[in-house]
């Protein structure tokens, strides 16, 4: 028979009566002195635990202990990056929220998570920074219903990142929540980053609605009527405009007076200014107070810009009557304007409205996005759309016909442009400034339409595109982003691109970006193969080698070479041009010659006097000691990666001992990495010779991963650097060690033991590492 459990002891009783009565003795106690408080936070439910925080602080307690085993209870997963973790009270609370939004988590299987008085959702919303979306979308609709409108509120102003992972195709309904809840996340409150991940058939309007919203645009049909919408924000900030609008016509009017509306327009009952007539004509009108890159003050130079690269289009009587925009602002913004011209403009404009009205279920069509994407992009740079040899009436016509949404009929006999955004205009609003595109296809309409939209997105800082099969669509997102630099304001500084084809040599690649954005402070491009048919780019795009790259502010350049060659003649200009570069990662190129690294070297010390960090990967570098021992020897360099790089394929013990007395001597190289060089535990043992007693490196991470070690080899590597450290009293700056993917499951308790008395030294970074299956899958693709 078991022995019988311990009765609970009086404290514990009382502190289980006052966990259940909570919700009335909740403010006394808060008042409890420290080790009463301690005592009672574990009986406490999510809710009151997270409201207790205070009071816990003031007495001197931290609540991370109880959050910490409530994600070990309730989640019994261990989140990635554990060891980065600062606060378990945000995790906990975050994946909480996420799991009972998509109905993963069952709040009534611990007593923890069930509380009568909290409702989940709202509770843990404003501790949300992050937040995926995916499936079908049920978190959005859920988070759009009207019963959530508080914890909407609350994602507002605490949501960071917004992302969508696996999505299916969507109907109407769907895309409505998600227009109503991308407008309050985005448009009116703080998130910065939308992601988008693993979409192998991606639904085209749901996609261009997530990309036209994340860029500040915001298409209202039938999705959702600006004027009549739920949004109160938009009704309050458009009364505000309207009336700030009222009284700016209204000191025009005093000041002006006839001589600007002599031609009897006043008469009529005409109440515009011209400036804000123009704008209408031109498609669609700006909100001055939602986002100043669009106000009144910065239009006129985009019309200026208009001019200048649709000014060999011809711009006749026929094609402004057919409402080419245009055409439109080429001769409002750069020619003389007869007022019986602008007369009969306004009348077109007019007749569009009143088509809209009484026909709005034909013309504003919800899923119809390519017109409205395609009207902005005109505004601002109308030379965009025929980057590829097509002209903006073909552009227009496929564009519209493609889309379920074009003008009805009766709109184009009005004289109503199919290529303009045929429902109520559209506004600009705040937008993101991190944009990320995993795993996605994007289609030719696709990349044009995003192309459209980095041309006028200043807000947008960092640029992902990974795996997104572009091939010579490339050249169209970098048409766009070529607009984008011509903008003042821009603010676009990291461009990461990978794929699985270069449809171009990676250099040209590269060379085309730079001299297009010398402002770019970070460019990584990648590609997995070589296009074979990479000769054959489009017309008008020439040779990138052609263009001279200025002067630029690059600090961070990573290039994946698809086994090409690494010719440094084609990257010593990108060189020259990066004084700044601190940077430089290099994988998977070809070395053509033995002078080659030679000469890249030379390149560096010359002309990147600032290089901190340099990383070479998947290049062999077995016949070229000397350039590693150079490279071991810089006195600026402070971090080296040889990442298997078949260091030691033909070399002598002599290069050893060369590479342990270079890193000896260089005062300035704090971290060295070499993962998958076969070092093995002689060559480890070696290693531990840095540290003694008569050398003055300042190494403090070493990273040994996949180097074949035994844990026979790791435990006289820790008695040897043990030594070392016990000669220099106990002084050693070495702080990090990696061992991931090394053969320490072959005797556990030997490794655990060499483990255990280095984590005594620094801090050991390792992984349950299963070497027999490795083996095996290594003998299975040999």
């Amino acid at each position: 028979m078991a022995a019988a459990e311990e009765p609970l002891s009086l404290f514990a009783l009382s502190a289980a009566a006052v966990s259940r009565s909570m919700g009335a003795l909740e403010r006394d106690v808060w008042a409890l002195p420290g080790h009463l408080l301690r005592g009672l936070l574990p009986l406490l439910t999510v809710f009151r635990l997270e409201r207790v925080e205070g009071a816990a602080r003031r007495a001197g307690l931290s609540t991370q202990p109880v959050w910490r085993k409530l994600w070990d209870d309730v989640m019994k997963t261990r989140p990635p990056n554990s060891e980065n973790i600062t606060c378990w009270r945000k995790k906990f609370l975050e994946t909480f929220f996420s799991n009972v939004l998509h109905g993963v988590l069952d709040v009534s299987s611990d007593w923890r998570l069930h509380d009568d008085h909290f409702s989940p959702l709202l509770h843990s919303s404003p501790h949300v920074s992050q937040l995926t979306l995916c499936n079908m979308l049920q978190g959005a609709v859920e988070l759009a219903a009207e019963h959530n409108q508080k914890v909407l509120e609350n994602l507002a102003g605490s949501l960071q990142i917004l992302k969508f992972q696996h999505l299916l195709s969507s109907d109407q309904s769907i895309r409505r929540s998600l227009v109503l809840l991308l407008h309050r996340l985005i448009h009116h409150g703080s998130v910065s980053q939308v992601s988008m991940y693993s979409w192998p058939v991606p639904d085209t309007v749901l996609l261009v609605l997530i990309l036209s919203m994340s860029a500040g645009f915001w298409r209202s049909g039938n999705a959702l009527a600006y004027h009549s919408s739920p949004c109160g924000l938009c009704r309050a900030e458009d009364k505000a405009q309207s009336q700030e609008q009222a009284q700016e016509q209204a000191v025009r009017r005093v000041r002006y007076g006839e001589r600007e509306w002599g031609d009897g327009e006043n008469e009529k009952g005409s109440s515009r200014a011209p400036e804000e007539e123009d704008a209408e004509v031109n498609g669609y009108r700006v909100d001055p107070r939602l986002n100043s890159d669009l106000s009144e003050p910065r239009i006129s130079p985009l019309r200026h810009q208009v001019c200048e690269v649709s000014s060999e289009v011809p711009c006749d009587r026929t094609s402004t009557q057919a409402g080419s925009s245009s055409c439109i602002s080429d001769q409002l913004s750069c020619h003389p304007v007869v007022r019986k011209t602008r007369r009969r403009v306004k009348s077109a404009v007019g007749k569009k409205r009143r088509c809209l009205r009484r026909s709005s279920g034909q013309c504003a069509d919800p899923e119809d996005l390519y017109d409205f994407v395609f009207t902005v992009a005109r505004e601002n740079n109308s030379g965009l759309l025929n980057s590829n040899s097509t002209t903006e009436e073909e552009t227009v016509e496929n564009w519209t016909s493609s889309s379920p949404g074009s003008p009805c009929k009766r709109c184009k006999k009005r004289g109503g442009s199919a290529g303009i955004f045929s429902a109520k205009v559209p506004h600009r609003f705040r937008s993101v400034s991190t944009l990320e595109l995993f795993s996605i296809p994007l289609t030719g309409e696709t990349c044009r339409t995003l192309s459209n939209l980095l041309s006028s997105w200043v807000s947008l800082e960092n640029l992902v595109l990974s795996y997104n099969g572009l091939g010579a669509n490339i050249f169209c997102i970098l048409s766009g982003l070529r607009a984008l630099a011509r903008h003042s304001d821009c603010r676009l500084r990291v461009v990461r691109v990978s794929d699985v084809f270069s449809h171009v040599p990676c250099m040209e690649l590269v060379c085309c970006i730079l001299s297009a954005f010398p402002q770019l402070h970070t460019l990584s491009v990648s590609f997995d193969l070589k296009n074979q048919l990479e000769g054959n780019r489009p017309e008008g795009n020439p040779g990138c080698s052609e263009v001279e790259i200025p002067e630029s502010c690059l600090e961070q350049l990573e290039i994946r070479f698809p086994r090409e060659p690494l010719h440094t003649a084609f990257l010593l200009p990108v060189l020259k041009a990066s004084k700044s570069l601190q940077q430089l990662s290099l994988d998977s190129a070809t070395l053509p010659s033995s002078q080659e690294l030679g000469l890249l070297l030379e390149a560096l010390r010359e002309c990147n006097p600032n290089l901190k960090k340099l990383s070479f990967h998947d290049v062999n570098l077995a016949e070229h000691q000397k350039e590693v021992l150079l490279l071991l020897q810089d006195p600026i360099l402070q971090e080296i990666t040889f990442s298997f790089c078949r260091l030691f394929e033909s070399s002598t013990t002599e290069f050893l001992s060369e590479i342990i007395n270079a890193v000896k001597r260089n005062s300035s190289l704090k971290s060295l990495k070499l993962p998958g060089n076969r070092l093995g535990n002689h060559r480890l043992v070696a290693l531990a010779d840095i540290f003694s007693e008569d050398s003055s490196s300042s190494l403090c991470q070493l990273d040994v991963s996949s180097n074949c070690i035994k844990p026979d080899g790791l435990l006289e590597f820790t008695t040897k650097l043990e030594g070392h450290i016990q000669q220099r009293g106990g002084h050693i700056q070495f702080t990090h060690l990696r061992l991931f993917q090394n053969w320490l499951d072959q005797d556990a308790e030997t490794a655990q033991e060499a483990l255990r008395r280095l984590k005594a030294v620094c801090s050991v970074v390792n992984d349950s590492w299963d070497s027999s299956q490795a083996f095996a899958d290594y003998i299975s693709v040999m």
